[in-house]
């Protein structure tokens, strides 16, 4: 969402003349910031730090910071950091536009109240990844989960209108997508009037069929007590939905889901997994998992290893708990220790590690359409692809192939990406 949502405050700055420059010559310095994770706004901390201290050494230029920590934070950063210039919390990014013409004209501008409604940008283009684009469907989150800072920072969830939706499709498509992602807190949750999410992806499905570029659709995230037979079906009749979906399981003990305020059961997981595997055989699966909750006992963590173990997730993103403050995690008791977080941190780590392999191994041989992204790092004849189920690639080829679809077969695996030929 932060890519998408950084694409779009880049356009509005071109839209108005502005040109993207490096941190020694650049008349605006934006920090669009992330607040899921103490980590992440530990790094924003320490950029605010360089980047005040570096006013004061080279000619003026003007600091921003957008995002959810300047939601939460807000004017206590400005405490902190007397060089930053501007706060803008996740509805006061429209007013970026008035922000870039007091830059211009020299003068200073006030930020005003947050509005009580999100705005979506209309256009989240990125020129940097000219084939691959983030739409933005709805914002926000109403679960609620007892970890989670999001809904605090992004408010209720809110739909954009299906008409913007598909404007903005029909517009990158003609710049030359070849891919989109639909973004939210929680896509499932998507409602705008009696359309809700199922009804959307047919509709974007539909509009495809007279589309020249955009041949792949994604969706992040998915919250597994909102995932509906319906959207299973929509899907599996829709070759342009690519066979890979993230699916947040966060814990396989019903103790911890409960605690953490999921609304669903490991059994419940467990059956919508085998609906999805039923209609869509081919299917990779992702997920989030989250160790060390308050309470967590080696049994809990066990069922979570368990799990995996019936599941085998083609890759996952494993964190242990960090209290956020202003959840109803933070005051829990039974808090665990950091050492005891990290050993069991390791251990679906590594389980982790064991299944990606497995699933990778197995589909040596096999053929794959793969979208072609780049040209690889470390040679220049040989490009950086992916394919459908979220499989990362390395196939010779020349770079006028970027942002084609090709059909390759995986002949061998370095670490986990495949080495590929036609």
């Amino acid at each position: 969402m932060n890519k998408a949502e950084s694409a779009a405050l880049i356009l509005a700055a071109k839209e108005q003349g502005w040109e993207e420059g490096g941190p020694d010559s650049a008349d605006l310095i934006l920090l669009n910031t992330c607040s899921v994770r103490a980590t992440a706004e530990q790094r924003v901390y320490g950029r605010l730090a360089h980047y005040t201290s570096f006013k004061k050494k080279r000619s003026p230029f003007t600091l921003v910071v957008t995002g959810c920590m300047a939601e939460r934070l807000g004017e206590k950063l400005r405490k902190e950091f007397p060089g930053l210039d501007y706060i803008m919390g996740t509805s006061a990014r429209a007013q970026f536009p008035d922000i870039l013409k007091a830059i211009e004209q020299g003068v200073s501008f006030s930020v005003g109240e947050e509005k009580p409604e999100f705005a979506f940008s209309g256009l989240h283009f990125d020129s940097e990844n000219p084939f691959r684009a983030f739409i933005p469907i709805m914002n926000g989150c109403n679960n609620y989960c007892s970890y989670c800072i999001v809904p605090y920072l992004r408010g209720p969830e809110v739909s954009r209108s299906p008409e913007a939706i598909i404007e903005e499709i029909r517009a990158i498509d003609g710049m030359g997508v070849k891919e989109i992602t639909l973004l939210g807190q929680n896509v499932n949750s998507y409602r705008w009037n009696e359309l809700d999410f199922p009804g959307l992806l047919e509709l974007i499905a539909k509009n495809l069929e007279d589309l020249e570029n955009i041949k792949w659709v994604r969706f992040l995230s998915s919250h597994p007590k909102d995932f509906s037979d319906k959207t299973i079906e929509v899907i599996a009749k829709n070759p342009c939905f690519c066979r890979h979906i993230h699916l947040c399981v966060q814990h396989g003990s019903n103790n911890m889901l409960k605690a953490m305020n999921r609304r669903y059961t490991a059994e419940q997981y467990l059956e919508l997994i085998n609906r999805l595997r039923f209609a869509l055989p081919d299917l990779s699966l992702s997920t989030d998992i989250l160790v060390g909750f308050p309470g967590e006992t080696e049994e809990d963590l066990q069922q979570t290893l368990d799990l995996m173990e019936k599941i085998k997730f083609l890759y996952a993103y494993m964190y242990h708990f960090n209290p956020r403050e202003g959840t109803a995690a933070f005051d829990l008791p039974g808090r665990i220790s950091e050492e005891i977080k990290r050993e069991r941190l390791s251990k679906v780590i590594d389980l982790q590690k064991r299944h990606t392999r497995e699933i990778l191994k197995g589909r040596v041989g096999e053929k794959a359409v793969v979208l072609i992204e780049g040209i690889s790092k470390k040679s220049e004849d040989e490009l950086i692809a992916r394919t459908e189920r979220d499989e990362m690639v390395v196939v010779k080829g020349s770079k006028n192939e970027i942002g084609s679809f090709k059909t390759v077969t995986l002949t061998s695996l370095r670490g986990n990406t495949f080495r590929a030929a036609d």
